[in-house]
């Protein structure tokens, strides 16, 4: 299965996360949860990160936040838009989650 999550947390107090697997899986970081793409704890990039995914965050968020792409703190996440966010949801995922 192709699933992808919309993670909007900052601060995840849930064990879902980590349990979760699929044959294909997609992180969508957004409203809050784009601190996990731009923040550092003691020097290292947050836990959310060390999943075996694709990793993306909402630009419109980011921005918002008074972030820039240039702020990410790993290469493996890709800024993307609304425009594609409804491409993930519709062409490359059978199923979509928030958490």
């Amino acid at each position: 299965m192709k699933l992808g999550v919309i993670l909007s947390e900052a601060v995840r107090t849930e064990e879902t996360y980590d349990r979760l697997q699929a044959e294909k899986l997609s992180v969508v970081l957004a409203g809050n949860g784009i601190y996990h793409a731009v923040s550092k704890n003691n020097g290292k990039a947050s836990d959310v990160l060390n999943k075996n995914a694709d990793f993306y965050v909402l630009t419109e968020d980011l921005e918002s936040r008074g972030f820039t792409a240039s702020d990410l703190v790993d290469s493996k996440i890709k800024p993307i838009g609304f425009d594609g966010l409804v491409d993930l949801i519709m062409d490359q995922h059978d199923k979509f989650m928030w958490l």
